[in-house]
């Protein structure tokens, strides 16, 4: 652009405005830019702070979540280790209860065994002693027969001796019987010479008047006046007389011989027919006796093969008993064993449980711990807001009362429209016209509600309809926790901090329950 010459004067004084100007627009550009970079740095910032806000109110809707999903989890691992340890505690009832029954079977089998193997050895023990006692009866008749045979024995060894004898004592009693009939004859003859000697003395006497003598005197006188052959036979009569009392003697002798003979051998003979009859009884006894022995003797060896047999099949009955009870007693260790390896592995899934369960408890416990420091923080803000509110109310009434402020709108109560009250509410509900409400933007009173709904959705407390409703004149955000009836037969105590009921948290003293409403 060409420079006026006629105008140098002019032109400083332009200059030094138009320096002035451009000064001015590098300030306004410089604060426009400022003003632009604090713009951006704060919208980075709000953008910054929007997206913490969206992270912090996705990990608190995660976080609730995943509380809701510990809590259900919690629930489901509690009443799950409770239905397993019911479940166990039911297999070990019944596993004892099964051990048990086999301990009481072996026993009834072992008692029943051995009263079996009493019962046997006292039976046939008495079969035994029975048979002991017939045998020692049948012994003993035995031996009474092996005596009689033994006499039986003796006698047909001296029978034949006693034949012999016999033979001869009949012999010598008909020797006997023939010298008596020599005798007989004798006597007979001995008679008639008597006779006749007799009537040659009666003749004799006659002839010669001679009176009756004694015998001997007769004898003699008659001798004198016989002749030699009447004398001959006088001597003869005479030596005949003699031999006749000599005869007659050994007749009498013999007699009685012959009649203890005859007594002797009607003895001999009854003796030898009571002997026969004897040894006939005593040989068909002993026949008898020999078939009853070997009958006795062959039952006998039917009872020991039977008692051996009996015996041998007690013995394997026995073994079979042993070895039946050696296998249930296997079975039921085995099955034992295997019962204590699954009450084993039971005992280390229940362990695992308990700490799974302990480790959540202690997250549970954790978050509750959380959430009270969270409540106790919101209750002493809200302190803090009243007492900041107290001495602000205060603070206004002074400079009121002192002039240095405007008279305050009076704040009515009643719900018309031009009601102050509304206002209020208006600015206490106003950050609730979003759908999403950032939690920052609540007061402390509604975050308080907002934990005291989390504590109550935690511990799933069953009460009547607890419901918060919040209106605005434009959008109506209701907080509602229908919580249905609390069961009659719930237990007092809980498990956790939080399962306590809000009526009990809200009504107790300590600082560590809920603050009321």
């Amino acid at each position: 652009m060409p420079i006026k010459k006629g105008k140098k004067g002019k032109k400083g004084k332009g200059k030094g405005k138009k320096d002035g100007k451009q000064e001015s627009k590098r300030d306004k550009e410089s604060d426009t830019e400022r003003a632009k970079a604090n713009a951006a740095l704060w919208e980075a910032r709000c953008d910054l702070t929007e997206s913490s806000r969206v992270e912090y109110r996705e990990t608190a809707r995660r976080l609730s979540k995943l509380n809701q999903q510990l809590t259900d989890l919690q629930h489901s691992t509690e009443k799950s280790s409770i239905e397993i340890i019911a479940v166990l505690r039911n297999k070990d009832l019944q596993n004892e209860q099964k051990i048990m029954a086999l301990e009481q079977q072996i026993q009834l089998e072992k008692t029943r065994a051995s009263q079996e193997k009493e019962n046997l050895v006292r039976n046939y023990t008495l079969k035994i002693s029975e048979l002991e006692e017939k045998f020692n009866k049948r012994s003993s008749e035995f031996n009474i027969i092996q005596e009689e045979l033994k006499i039986i024995n003796d006698f047909l060894k001296k029978k034949p001796q006693m034949e012999q004898e016999l033979k001869h004592m009949k012999e010598t009693m008909d020797n006997a019987d023939l010298e008596h009939k020599k005798t007989l004859a004798r006597m007979s003859k001995k008679k008639e010479a008597e006779q006749k000697i007799a009537v040659l003395a009666e003749r004799a006497h006659n002839e010669h008047h001679y009176t009756f003598l004694p015998d001997a005197f007769g004898t003699v006188c008659g001798i004198h006046f016989l002749d030699d052959a009447s004398r001959s036979i006088f001597k003869e009569n005479v030596r005949l007389n003699k031999a006749l009392g000599y005869h007659i003697k050994e007749v009498e002798d013999l007699r009685k011989r012959n009649a203890a003979l005859a007594e002797e051998n009607n003895i001999l003979s009854l003796h030898k027919e009571m002997s026969l009859d004897t040894s006939n009884g005593t040989i068909s006894k002993l026949t008898a006796q020999r078939s009853s022995v070997s009958g006795l003797r062959a039952k006998v060896f039917m009872l020991e093969q039977a008692l051996a047999s009996r015996v041998a099949e007690f013995e394997w009955e026995k073994a079979d008993i042993k070895e039946l009870a050696a296998v249930r007693t296997q079975a039921s260790g085995v099955e034992l064993d295997k019962l204590q390896k699954l009450l084993s592995i039971r005992d280390r899934e229940l362990s695992r449980v308990k700490r799974i369960a302990r480790s959540i408890v202690e997250q549970r416990s954790d978050m509750e711990i959380l959430f009270y420091e969270a409540l106790n923080h919101v209750k002493q803000e809200m302190l803090m807001h009243r007492q900041e509110a107290e001495v602000n109310h205060s603070r206004r009434m002074d400079e009121f009362l002192s002039g240095r402020r405007e008279n305050a709108h009076i704040h009515t109560i009643s719900k018309t429209p031009h009601s102050t009250s509304i206002d209020m509410n208006k600015t206490e509900k106003g950050n609730l016209k979003k759908a999403k409400v950032n939690i920052s933007e609540m007061t402390w009173e509604q975050r308080e509600r907002v934990l005291r709904l989390l504590f109550a959705k935690m511990n799933k407390l069953k009460s009547k309809h607890f419901v918060l409703h919040h209106r605005t004149s434009t959008h109506n955000l209701q907080f509602s926790v229908c919580l249905f009836h609390r069961n009659e037969e719930e237990e007092s105590h809980a498990s956790f901090l939080t399962q306590v009921p809000v009526s009990s948290m809200s009504s107790s003293g300590n600082c560590s329950a809920l603050p009321d409403l």
